[in-house]
């Protein structure tokens, strides 16, 4: 059993006197706040912080994590408050034991309790990164000794681990961490699968051992011939990995134990390289599955080379070939060689990487709209899956797999990504929603005023992207719900011969408080979403105190629309209008204004109420184009739908999408979407395809 005298005669190996010392006085305080608290195994509590900190001795870790470690459940359990221990101890002891404490408030569900505290977390280890290991470390431990705790629980917390903490192991390259909690994380969560899956690997094992004793002789006979001096080693894959391969990629126990994985161990990066020649000499290499992590490291600072052979009787074989130090870092990654110095900011490979992924962090929670977005965006952005790509420059990103060229942009910059508009893949013009690939170059194009687009919600991946996009989003939304209700409001006070700026601010007030608002902001906006009718605020602002209203002196005047307000006005799908239509406008609670044509069969219920439509009117200087839909009714011509695309293409319009229906032997209709600017470029697109030969009908389509 772990004591607190054989624990510092194990830190004794790297650790000053005075830093033991330290550390057995932050046990002596933990032991005495935990006093008469109990584990459910019937353990005295401070047994836990004990193990934790043991858990970081075995990194190396230095004497204020491990005293951050003991002390880890003081505040969150025991009532001491942080000052205490900043007074007792020092103040970056406090401050980890504090990143590390829950939050003591009541939250309405445990989702967002948890999203919570895993925000406030993330600010502190964002500050200081030996947060993240104490957490590791106390999850680690709980996990060893999850068995005394209720099913329920151990599901929950068993999710929690493989859902948020494996990733984050293997984020900052911890491997072993990593592995521990999705074998504990899997056996707790799915015991039968795990069970079952165990059977079955022991089995295989017996079966393969020859075959394995095999190649590793042939493989080391190899390089001893080549005159390279290596370890090999053959890799065992636990359990959790053979069910998620199962699983994700859709095959048999049988398929995935057929592949027999080595590890090739050398001391220096250029043997590395020889080692690689050596055995695609040795056995025939898989085309397309050979990726070279050395040169470009993964973004955990993993490096390695990764090759396939076809081995004896075919099977395939799998070689990871790195020196001893890589071999170390991909084991414990950014403990691997750990250099903490509160000041020091020079650390390199792992250190820098975790350090430039807590900056990501940070990113993604000031744009995230709340904690259980934060956590869902952080969520995404664990994906351990990545495509390397480069910009023109050839500077190398490292994205999620599956992410694309706005995703690329976000990671290059935070204003790149929200003005971009088009993108090079390789020199060659490309959708913005495409999949990149490794070894691809982009080039995002931006322009000035540019704007996200609400769609690319629908195919970015990272957290980064989504959480900005969103944030800009609604900025957006909300500045141009401000400048619309602003145009409604003084359009309608008008009316009532009056403006803005001439009413009274006691009378101001007393309408923002029947309405629970604090300034007039919130109350323009309200308006702009459609969520306040302009005419029901102007008719109480006209008011003045103690009078009653004054009628109306003169009718509204139709509001202009430019088709530049963006989010708060948009246009019916039902009837789809264009310039030159006439228009009434509905206003739809949290959407604006939304535009109709003024024969629009779905106003007609809704000008039962006046207060919900409005008289508007295009603006002379619209220059957007709108979409609008056509039917062709023609007779069946060989290549129809190129000579109706060419003529469109010659009237200056855009086809945004075309179908075909046959209607019998003879006659085919064709529905057309179209981009047009107003009426009379309509009209124009319309005789062009009247005169093409077997054309019968064309038909605006409405609702």
């Amino acid at each position: 059993m772990l004591t607190i005298d054989s624990f510092a005669l194990e830190l004794s190996a790297y650790l000053g006197e005075n830093q033991i010392q330290q550390v057995q006085k932050a046990y002596y305080f933990a032991e005495a706040a935990h006093k008469g608290q109990a584990r459910r195994s019937g353990e005295a509590y401070i047994s836990h912080p004990l193990a934790v900190a043991a858990i970081l001795a075995d990194m190396h870790m230095d004497h204020q994590c491990l005293m951050a470690a003991l002390l880890h459940d003081v505040i969150e359990d025991t009532g001491i408050p942080k000052h205490t221990i900043s007074k007792e101890f020092d103040e970056e002891v406090a401050d980890l034991v504090d990143g590390v404490s829950k939050l003591k408030m009541m939250f309405q569900t445990r989702a967002e309790a948890q999203a919570e505290n895993f925000q406030k977390m993330t600010l502190a280890m964002a500050k200081d990164i030996r947060v993240i290991m104490v957490k590791l470390a106390d999850r680690l431990h709980n996990m060893r000794t999850i068995g005394h705790l209720s099913g329920e629980k151990q599901r929950r917390i068993a999710r929690e681990t493989l859902e948020i903490y494996a990733p984050i192991a293997n984020r900052l390259g911890m491997n072993t961490i990593r592995v521990e909690f999705e074998e504990l994380g899997f056996k707790a969560l799915y015991p039968l699968r795990s069970s079952m899956i165990e059977k079955a690997v022991r089995k295989a094992r017996g079966n393969r051992k020859e075959y394995v004793n095999n190649i590793l002789e042939t493989i080391t006979n190899c390089l001893t011939r080549d005159g390279i001096d290596g370890e090999v080693f053959g890799r065992e894959k636990h359990l959790y990995s053979i069910y998620d391969k199962m699983r994700s990629k859709r095959r048999s126990f049988a398929e995935i134990m057929d592949v027999y994985a080595f590890r090739i161990v050398v001391d220096t990066v250029d043997t590395c390289y020889r080692v690689l020649g050596s055995v695609h000499n040795l056995y025939k290499p898989v085309a397309g599955r050979f990726k070279d992590y050395i040169a470009i490291p993964k973004a955990n600072g993993y490096q390695s080379l990764h090759t396939t052979l076809f081995g004896m009787h075919g099977l395939p074989i799998e070689i990871q070939i790195r020196t001893f130090e890589m071999e170390m870092v991909a084991n414990n990654g950014i403990a691997g060689h750990w250099l903490y110095k509160a000041n020091d900011e020079s650390n390199s490979g792992s250190h820098k990487r975790a350090r430039e992924w807590m900056k990501g962090l940070l990113e993604i929670q000031q744009s995230a709209g709340n904690s259980l977005e934060f956590i869902e965006n952080v969520k995404i952005d664990l994906f351990p899956d990545e495509v390397y790509v480069f910009t023109p420059r050839g500077e190398i990103y490292d994205l999620p797999l599956g992410a694309t060229p706005v995703d690329f942009a976000y990671a290059v910059h935070t204003d790149i990504g929200n003005t971009c508009v088009a993108c090079r893949i390789d020199r060659r013009l490309a959708p913005l929603s495409a999949t990149l690939e490794s070894g691809q170059t982009v080039e995002i194009i931006t322009a000035p005023g540019a704007h996200p687009n609400p769609a690319w919600l629908s195919f970015v991946i990272t957290g980064k992207a989504r959480g900005t996009i969103r944030h800009t989003l609604k900025n957006q939304q909300r500045n141009e719900s401000l400048a619309l209700g602003r145009r409604l409001l003084e359009r309608t006070l008008k009316t009532h011969q009056t403006s803005i700026d001439a009413i009274q601010p006691e009378r101001l007030q007393e309408v923002l408080s029947e309405r629970n608002m604090t300034n007039l902001d919130q109350l323009l906006e309200a308006i702009g979403l459609g969520n306040q009718m302009a005419a029901v605020i102007a008719r109480r602002l006209a008011i003045t105190v103690g009078e009653a209203a004054k009628e109306p002196a003169i009718r509204h005047s139709p509001l202009a629309i430019m088709g530049t307000e963006g989010l708060v006005v948009t246009y019916a799908k039902c009837c789809k209008p264009i310039p030159g239509d006439p228009i009434i406008g509905h206003i739809s609670a949290g959407k604006g204004i939304v535009i109709h044509m003024d024969t629009c069969r779905n106003m007609a219920e809704l000008r039962a109420k006046p207060e919900e439509s409005m008289s508007v009117r295009w603006d002379p200087r619209v220059t957007q184009e709108f979409s609008v839909e056509l039917r062709v009714e023609l007779e069946h011509e060989k290549n129809i739908v190129a000579v109706l695309a060419s003529t469109i293409a010659n009237a200056d319009a855009n086809v945004e999408r075309i179908s075909m229906m046959e209607r019998d032997a003879h006659l085919s209709s064709v529905n057309l979407v179209l981009a047009v600017r107003d009426r009379i470029h309509l009209a124009n697109v319309i005789k062009r395809l009247r005169i093409i030969k077997g054309v019968i009908k064309i038909t605006r389509m409405r609702s």
